[in-house]
């Protein structure tokens, strides 16, 4: 018995230490692989026509902004961050179906948008199978914008594995030029080195007739902290939305904000607090003449603890978090959140009218 017990000891030792030197390898790994990208980087055209036209100031232009889910997170999905319990959708299939979807809503010939901003595009991610998202998603003039690149993420349980994902925008009217902007990332090491580095995708887009420009500002906000990466992002937002305004630019930013905007908890409440809640918005965090512009008809995101069911009212939680924010010179026309029922992703696309004030 004693010489079992001894061998029992032994082989437990040498379990924990196998463990231990494959924690401490893949932790030295990852924090080798770390992605930290500068605080500005200019970034290239991906794609589209070499021939676009310019806005003009007076001229009422249609947006369209959608977090796409990676194309993993339709109507059949769940996450494990949210209360349930997957990573990735069930198979290569899945994710092709959703992407159509996703096709099939931006272009087709009734929405046509003239810019469109899309969150959560992946380009070479183990949950979406590899494929290049923005190869069928990016036309016109396009350009994207690393959120998220980990060769190896090692949760969950089987873990997700390499995300290479992030911003993607869409014109067809010109740009000067675009750049991804660094965000505050709210994790320390060695979390940092699993998490986004969340950014804000900027575009500049000359203007018929005058040296303003439309700065247009796609973004994805922090979800999954204590509250304060949010805000530190949404001050750092702020402050480049004001100082592009001060220049005497049009400014519109729109993305998932990850915080729900004024009455949408009033509208779509919190059932169940111990799962994920968003941040919250106020008309005071804005300076004087600026507006959000967002949607309460709709949801604008539902929560992933499972599959999509809207008649369980008892454990579908919805959420307004999606929208725009405008400058004073930027007149809202109209905004609107198309419900397409969560089908492809787990976010409803917000399509938005304005005009650049002359």
């Amino acid at each position: 018995m004693k010489k079992l017990l001894r061998a029992l000891r032994r082989l437990f030792l040498t379990l924990l230490i196998l463990v231990l030197v494959a924690a401490v390898g893949l932790i030295a790994f990852l924090s080798a692989k770390e992605y930290r990208p500068a605080d500005r980087e200019p970034l290239d055209v991906i794609g589209g026509n070499a021939f676009a036209e310019r806005l003009s100031v007076g001229e009422s232009v249609e947006l369209l902004s959608w977090n796409i889910g990676y194309a993993g997170l339709g109507a059949e999905s769940d996450f494990f961050m949210d209360g349930g319990k997957s990573a990735r959708s069930a198979d290569k299939m899945q994710v092709s179906a959703y992407l159509g979807g996703i096709f099939d809503t931006l272009y087709n010939k009734e929405l046509e948008p003239d810019l469109i901003l899309l969150q959560e595009v992946d380009v070479d991610s183990s949950r979406s199978y590899g494929i290049d998202e923005t190869e069928l998603l990016g036309r016109d003039k396009a350009f994207f914008a690393y959120n998220y690149a980990c060769p190896f993420v090692p949760v969950p349980m089987p873990p997700m594995g390499k995300v290479y994902s992030g911003l993607l925008t869409n014109t067809a009217y010109e740009v000067e030029q675009a750049e991804r902007i660094a965000l505050p990332c709210p994790f320390s090491w060695p979390m940092s080195t699993v998490n986004l580095k969340r950014c804000l995708l900027v575009s500049y887009l000359p203007l018929n007739g005058t040296d303003k420009k439309l700065v247009l500002v796609n973004l994805h906000l922090e979800a999954y902290d204590d509250g304060e990466g949010k805000a530190a992002q949404t001050k750092v937002l702020n402050d480049f939305l004001q100082a592009e305004y001060d220049k005497g630019n049009y400014v519109i930013a729109g993305g998932d904000f990850n915080q729900s905007f004024p009455g949408a908890l009033e509208r779509y409440p919190i059932h169940r607090s111990d799962l994920w809640t968003p941040g919250t918005l106020t008309e005071d965090i804005l300076p004087e003449g600026w507006r959000f512009a967002y949607d309460l008809s709709a949801p604008s995101c539902r929560l992933l603890n499972q599959p999509y069911d809207p008649t369980d009212t008892a454990h579908t939680q919805y959420y307004v978090i999606d929208g725009f924010i405008l400058s004073p010179n930027v007149e809202l026309e109209s905004v609107e959140t198309l419900d397409l029922g969560f089908a492809d992703s787990d976010h409803n696309p917000v399509r938005l009218c304005v005009k650049l004030a002359g």
